[in-house]
Parts: structure tokens; sequence; C-alpha cells
């Protein structure tokens, strides 16, 4: 787009995660595989400043402990300062030892207000027992650049 500049970071922070409520879809709860979907909440510090995320998964379990997972989040707040909305896209695994693997990426064309434009990709590592998870953000979003009036002398 002539006359827009793109601003590239990576930033960092953290989130702590709240109301987890999950139910098993199929086949049983014993059965394995089986099916489990999750609501969670979430709230981001840091470069990412959200309260009270809304964040759907759909778990499969190979084990009792184990499995991989998929979900959308949609966050609320600010990426450094600028404020608005978008929702990622997350897929990831959990082994034996309960830690999660994460990788996620901004939905395109979801950011709204000041985050228009933004795309991006993060990941984050959450080990069990742990109440805050420390996330990586690298981001794009684009800037208009300040418009100027012109003003004739009268």
């Amino acid at each position: 787009m002539p006359g827009t500049t793109r601003t590239a970071a990576t930033i960092t922070g953290h989130f702590t995660f709240a109301d987890w409520q999950e139910r098993v879809i199929g086949p049983g709860e014993d059965a394995n595989p089986r099916l489990a979907h999750a609501s969670v909440r979430n709230t981001f510090t840091g470069g990412i400043e959200a309260a009270g995320t809304n964040c759907e998964y759909t778990i499969v379990y190979v084990t009792a402990k184990t499995g991989s997972f998929s979900g959308m989040e949609l966050l609320t707040g600010s990426v450094e300062g600028r404020e608005g909305s978008f929702a990622v896209e997350e897929r990831g695994f959990f082994g034996e030892d309960g830690t999660v693997h994460c990788t996620f990426e901004v939905v395109p064309g979801s950011g709204s207000g000041e985050l228009t434009g933004l795309s991006g990709k993060g990941d984050f590592t959450a080990r069990h027992g742990e109440t805050e998870v420390a996330y990586r953000f690298a981001y794009e979003l684009a800037e208009e650049p300040a418009r100027t009036e012109l003003r004739g002398s009268a």
C-alpha cells in the first residue's frame, strides 16, 4: 500500500489461565483416543495486554496424559499500546510429563481498531503446575502515515 509502513517486532510476556471448563465429546471418559472440548479464559500481560480472553479448544487424548489440540482465541486489549481486538488460531500437543507445546498465528483480517492489519506468529510452552506461562509473539502491523493538511493563506 503506497504511503503505508509496516512495524515488525518480537514481544514477550506472560499469561495466566482460569475457568478451564472441559467436557468429553466422545467416545467416553475412559476411552482412548477420545475427543474433548475446553473453554478457557486467559489474561495476558507484557507486550500483549488482554484480560479475560475467550478461548475454545478441541482436544484429542491419545492416552490419559498425551494428545494434541487446536483452538481459537479472541483477544481484546492492546499490543504494545495499540488498542483493538484480534483472533489467533492455536495448535499444539502435550506429553506424558504434562508439558504443553503450542504455536499460534493471527487469523488474517481479524485485527480491529489500531490492530487492523495485524499479522504474526507466536508460541509458548506450559509446564505442568505453572500458573504463569511465558509467550513469544513476532508480529507486523501496517501503520498509516500521519496526514497533514495544507492550508492556504487568506
